[in-house]
């Protein structure tokens, strides 16, 4: 019986030596996230809040938060959800601490308030710009208006003027790099640090597309910008490989044509240009689904040339289609593509660029819950929610990030 015991026990020791780190994803060190406005969480307005900035006027924040905290969307977003996965072990012992306390709101529009939420240890991903936050367990380098490439790229092809950049990739892993200082005191403890942590590398793209499609350029203008921006993208990767980072999710694009933003502005289109079932623009979702495809085609070149690095494809693309064609299954309003928070103009999208979410006559619908677009741009929380939930267990990751 001993002998039986101890070979059973043998075996469970060898399987749990062998599986591989992902398996154990729940014990990550620490996230740090790169990316634009889908998960940024408050960077763009650390410094204060510039008047053209809307997102982090009321409704933003309504529903998780109770007011704007730099996230453009009504709560949450998803790295928000990775975190708090990340972190619930790690924590849950302070949270009884406090037992039967709800959660405090984070802002980084209210600073003040950061420093009470980290000394909770809260699982919420700081903004890197932070004045009064301390970043030992990560960071979120991302920022709203974020580009792939640098504005050196659009200079030298003329599209600057096209283009609004607040930071691309290269620039914002200069922050992580400035940053190392702060968080380990030796090369050899920043390696070790990065080898037990979570990068999330996007997403990125949607403003090096999205800007030049605003500008009116041709649509074979905007492909001919998907290798270069792929491109961008994987030089990140590996340049935080070679950092140390050893655990890395690189998120592909959302279905582009399906956004009451970009609906409401190309509304002239004939009724063949339109998805019959989801109301999209077909042209805009194929450069959305080029970007992908070609993105994976690199995330599997990465892998060949890393082999002891995991590096996650994650997908915005297919769980916003199914919010589209499938509703009720995320407990979602069947109807068109539609923003909850905006106003009425052209088309049923709910959407005016004169008065967008945040600005004068502009309103929230009663139940963000029930719709996926937040502000005909952005996710709702809800959304977001259902999207972190694919990342981590399936079906929206390759692998999910919680299974080898």
């Amino acid at each position: 019986m001993r002998r039986r015991l101890l070979l059973a026990c043998l075996a469970l020791l060898a399987l749990a030596v062998a599986a591989p780190r992902a398996a154990m994803a729940r014990e990550y060190a620490a996230v740090f996230s790169f990316g634009d406005s889908l998960s940024d969480t408050g960077n763009l307005c650390v410094d204060g809040i510039p008047d053209y900035l809307a997102t982090a006027r009321s409704p933003y924040g309504m529903t998780y938060f109770g007011y704007p905290t730099g996230r453009v969307s009504d709560g949450r977003v998803v790295i928000d959800f990775i975190g708090r996965q990340r972190t619930h072990a790690l924590s849950r012992s302070r949270a009884r601490v406090r037992a039967g306390a709800d959660e405090p709101c984070l802002s980084v529009c209210r600073l003040h308030e950061w420093g009470a939420a980290q000394e909770l240890g809260l699982p919420l991903l700081p903004p890197s710009k932070a004045k009064n936050a301390t970043f030992h367990r990560g960071a979120n380098f991302a920022i709203t208006g974020a580009t792939a490439l640098g504005m050196d790229f659009f200079e030298e092809h003329g599209l600057a003027r096209a283009v609004w950049s607040s930071g691309s990739l290269h620039t914002q892993i200069g922050w992580f790099r400035d940053m190392k200082p702060s968080i380990c005191s030796s090369p050899q403890e920043c390696r070790e640090l990065f080898r037990r942590s979570l990068f999330v590398v996007g997403e990125f793209g949607g403003n090096d597309y999205g800007s030049t499609i605003f500008s009116f350029r041709p649509l074979e203008e905007v492909h001919a910008l998907v290798p270069h921006v792929v491109g961008a993208i994987a030089r990140g990767v590996e340049e935080l490989i070679a950092e140390g980072a050893v655990d890395l999710v690189v998120p592909g694009l959302l279905p582009t044509g399906c956004f009451p933003m970009f609906l409401s502005t190309f509304s002239d289109k004939p009724a063949a240009a339109y998805g019959p079932r989801s109301g999209c623009v077909k042209e805009l979702n194929t450069l959305s689904w080029v970007h992908n495809a070609a993105l994976q085609r690199k995330v599997e070149e990465l892998r060949a040339r890393h082999p002891a690095v995991r590096i996650v494809y994650a997908d915005y693309y297919t769980p916003a289609i199914q919010f589209i064609l499938h509703a009720e299954e995320y407990g979602m309003l069947k109807q068109m593509p539609r923003a909850c928070c905006g106003a009425a103009g052209v088309g049923e999208y709910n959407f005016n660029l004169t008065s967008k979410c945040g600005e004068a006559g502009a309103y929230a619908c009663q139940d963000p819950s029930n719709h996926w677009s937040w502000d005909g741009a952005h996710l709702t929380e809800a959304a977001y929610g259902h999207i972190a939930k694919g990342w981590l267990y399936g079906p929206f990751a390759d692998p999910p990030i919680l299974h080898p």
